[in-house]
């Protein structure tokens, strides 16, 4: 388990992490959401014990992280502007690493690099950049540590690769308990695979919740009422967070179970009523709306 209890961390006189406490469990996929600048690189940093925060404590499994060795074996960060040695191939970089961590599976990258097309005894440097990301990615899935720290790790791959990844990610969590921590600006990324989403603003922490209780919380409706009359018949009471009308077509979003949001409408008589599903997009704007927070304006779609 990752624990971050009040994190700061500035640069001159930029707010890069401030005031972030999160915890993240083990054998799941964390999604750090936010626009470039949020302070999701700078926290991953933290995390991994590159940087050292201004004030706060990082913990993995009870340990300090920072200045540990022992801690670090146990975490791969796999940067967003990645970095090899200079001139190393594929295979160059599973010797280095496989000095580095004890776990490293080389005959897995070998088998994995081969899957994805890429010649291990080609210079990297030669690469696209695609590919390089694929190299980083398939480096630190084989390097076998328990925690896989990604700083936009699927920017940059093509949807067939991208799948493949999370397929391999998926297997890894089954099989020996990995749990990614994966930061993007997109939502619609990590819709598909995170269990618990945190979203970061100005280094800030506006949401950290679970994704399923997110979505099992929240509906959304799109109906037509006989009157305004019984609008607010059914309305009246319920937890409503956006409404949005379009002529005599409502979309509603509001906090409650589905089963109780269905007997309401029912109740009410409308001409017309669905429950649609809700995206993570969605969810968002919704949550961050009622915390004050205009999401639109700065996430990135």
């Amino acid at each position: 388990m990752i624990e971050l209890l009040e994190l700061n961390k500035n640069f001159d006189d930029i707010k890069a992490v401030n005031h972030v406490s999160l915890s993240i469990l083990d054998s799941e996929v964390f999604g750090l959401v936010g626009t470039n600048g949020a302070g999701k690189s700078t926290l991953l940093r933290i995390i991994s014990g590159v940087v050292k925060p201004d004030n706060g404590v990082v913990c993995v499994d009870n340990r300090p992280v920072y200045d540990n060795p022992d801690v670090k074996k146990d975490i791969f960060f796999i940067s967003d502007d990645q970095y090899f040695l200079p001139n190393s191939t594929p295979e160059e970089m599973a010797d280095y690493f496989e000095g580095v961590y004890e776990g490293f599976d080389k005959l897995k990258f070998f088998k994995l690099c081969s899957g994805f097309g890429l010649d291990t005894k080609r210079r990297i440097s030669s690469f696209s950049k695609g590919m390089k990301k694929q190299v980083a990615i398939l480096l630190g899935i084989c390097s076998g540590t328990k925690y896989l720290l990604c700083d936009e790790t699927f920017d940059g791959l093509d949807p067939v690769v991208r799948q493949a990844v999370k397929s391999i990610m998926a297997g890894e969590m089954a099989d020996r308990g990995l749990t990614p921590v994966i930061a993007s600006h997109n939502l619609r990324e990590l819709e598909d695979i995170c269990d618990h989403i945190g979203l970061l603003h100005q280094g800030g922490v506006i949401l950290s919740e679970d994704l399923g209780d997110m979505k099992l919380k929240m509906q959304k409706v799109q109906c037509v009422f006989a009157n305004d009359e019984d609008a607010d018949k059914v309305l009246n009471g319920m937890e409503v967070l956006i409404h949005e009308t379009r002529g005599r077509l409502h979309t509603i979003t509001m906090r409650g179970e589905r089963e109780d949001v269905e007997r309401a409408f029912k109740m009410g008589n409308p001409v017309f009523f669905e429950v649609l599903p809700l995206s993570l997009e969605e969810i968002f704007i919704s949550e961050t709306e009622v915390v004050g927070y205009d999401i639109k304006k700065f996430i990135l779609q």
